[in-house]
């Protein structure tokens, strides 16, 4: 987020500095937006999901998507899931 100083918007993690030609290209805001957040169903199948290198049970590939599930109580880890891309075999990983 860029923080207005002396004139200029400046980042305040990295110090970057942009000049402000028109003060229209200002904006305060004051309320946050909600981000939009993408649930993934085992059953979807989305052409950009994570692939990680892990061994197949079911046929030995060793690349597979993988995405997580909360699937017990909110205190407990998450589960991680794998489909391998060859042969679509899901399994599941616990902590």
């Amino acid at each position: 987020m860029m923080r207005p100083v002396d004139g200029k918007l400046r980042c305040k993690r990295c110090g970057y500095e942009l000049e402000v030609e028109d003060a229209t290209d200002m904006q305060k805001t004051v309320a946050m937006t909600d981000k939009e957040i993408t649930i993934v169903d085992e059953e979807d199948d989305i052409p950009t999901m994570p692939t990680t290198n892990v061994r197949c049970p079911e046929c030995g590939h060793d690349v597979a998507e993988w995405w997580l599930r909360q699937l017990r109580s909110a205190d407990e880890s998450e589960t991680r899931f794998f489909r391998c891309v060859k042969c679509k075999f899901t399994w599941r990983e616990y902590d």
